[in-house]
């Protein structure tokens, strides 16, 4: 369980465990600065204890520990570095919510296979605290958040860039399209006879009749596939052209959503596949609806109770004939869509909040949904029209814009780190 609680913390660079409470009962009882940092502080305590985790870590994985006043070095500039990572956060007004952490560990648990509760008791069982840990995974978050917004404000990419990507090998082997295949295989053996390929080709032949008369096919593939992956329904997963044999992709790549090949012949057998979906290449049909919303949020001079009533006298005077449009104008917090009107403009899944989508996912065109809570505020919605786009030019240059941005971070984030060092005021009092 150790071990794999270890792999628990990845949000940042340098992942640092809480330690246990043995660790924590032997920090200094007279604690003073070790450093002064801009406006703030490193305690020794905070840099013993950080001291402590990083040799744990490091013994855990039988890596031999470096000189102990090298080590103290290195661990109190990771933590002036933090320090000052999180003034510059403080100043931008970049902070994590309660939400976010709690979205956070409950992804970490998921992942681990494990429920909230069971993560929790994980954590205990080896004698950590969890409150601890909490503030621990908000602030690689707070870490994360602030080396992404003010270091991506320094990376450009150019439409050149995205063109040489687009053309590169690299670039078009990942906008290439992907199928989620599944596969039935009616296996020949390698010395069969003409007798033998010719049963082997009625029986796939016979499969394919009754998967056109809409027999399912998962059933099929388990009680008929000769394939290794016979018992998962003859799932393959997602498997771009490229990674299959040329007379098969010939066959995959014609294949729309939901449509069977007919059996392909290939030295191993004859071959049926189904694409249950695909994502990429030249066709990417994405839905879209054009959306209209209302956000009231709560402040400092409006109660959470208070956003919730003014949300619900919006909507009642939209219910008795009153514009949207005008009302958005008049009191969404949103600025960019309350002035115009609350419009959103054309919108997909993957571009809201998770709450927001699934009203807008639900709610037919024309009408007008009650009002309902996000992380931001109380919103009211209509879907005034839907489409169905090709995406798939745009999605392209997105990724490739994502993959060159990818590419630059890391140097430019070196590079940033130098700077606000650098730029920093610092005094070490060790």
């Amino acid at each position: 369980m150790k071990t794999k609680l270890h792999k628990l913390f990845s949000l940042a660079a340098l992942s640092l465990l809480i330690p246990s409470q043995t660790v924590l009962a032997e920090a200094v009882p007279l604690d003073r600065i070790a450093a002064v940092v801009n406006d703030g502080i490193v305690m020794q305590s905070e840099l013993d204890q950080r001291v402590a985790i990083v040799k744990e870590q490091l013994q855990s994985k039988n890596t031999r520990l470096p000189a102990d006043n090298i080590l103290r070095s290195q661990v109190l500039n990771r933590l002036v570095l933090e320090s000052i990572q999180k003034q510059l956060a403080a100043q931008q007004g970049i902070r994590i919510s309660d939400s976010q952490l709690n979205a956070a560990i409950s992804n970490i648990a998921q992942s681990n296979n494990m429920t909230l509760e069971q993560f929790r008791d994980a954590l205990l069982a080896e004698g950590r605290d969890y409150n601890a840990a909490r503030e621990q995974i908000r602030n690689e978050m707070l870490l994360q958040s602030v080396q992404q917004n003010l270091v991506n404000r320094r990376i450009r990419v150019s439409a050149q860039e995205i063109e040489n990507f687009m053309s590169s090998e690299d670039g078009q082997s990942q906008i290439s399209a992907e199928y989620l295949l599944g596969h039935i295989l009616v296996a020949v053996p390698s010395q069969a006879s003409p007798e033998m390929i010719q049963k082997a080709e009625l029986e796939a032949s016979a499969l394919y009749k009754k998967l056109k008369e809409g027999a399912d096919f998962t059933e099929i593939a388990i009680a008929n596939s000769d394939a290794p992956n016979a018992l998962k329904g003859g799932d393959l997963g997602w498997r771009k052209v490229a990674e299959l044999p040329e007379v098969i992709g010939k066959s995959v790549r014609n294949l729309a959503k939901g449509e069977f090949s007919k059996p392909i012949r290939s030295p191993s057998g004859f071959h049926i596949f189904l694409a249950k979906d695909q994502r990429g290449g030249n066709v990417q049909l994405v839905e879209q609806r054009l959306v209209s919303h209302i956000l009231i949020k709560p402040s400092e001079i409006r109660t959470p109770a208070q956003a919730r009533r003014q949300i619900n006298e919006i909507y009642n005077r939209i219910k008795k004939g009153e514009s949207f449009s005008d009302l958005a104008q008049e009191f969404s917090d949103d600025p960019a869509s309350g002035s115009e009107g609350g419009s959103l403009g054309w919108t997909q899944d993957g571009q809201m909040v998770p709450e927001f989508e699934q009203v807008m996912n639900a709610l037919p065109i024309g009408t007008l949904s009650q009002p309902f809570e996000s992380r931001f505020g109380w919103h009211i919605l209509t879907v005034l029209d839907k489409r169905t786009e090709n995406m798939a030019e745009q999605m392209q240059e997105s990724r490739a814009r994502s993959a060159i941005r990818k590419r630059k971070f890391n140097e430019e984030l070196s590079t940033w780190l130098r700077e606000i060092h650098s730029q920093a005021y610092i005094e070490v009092k060790e």
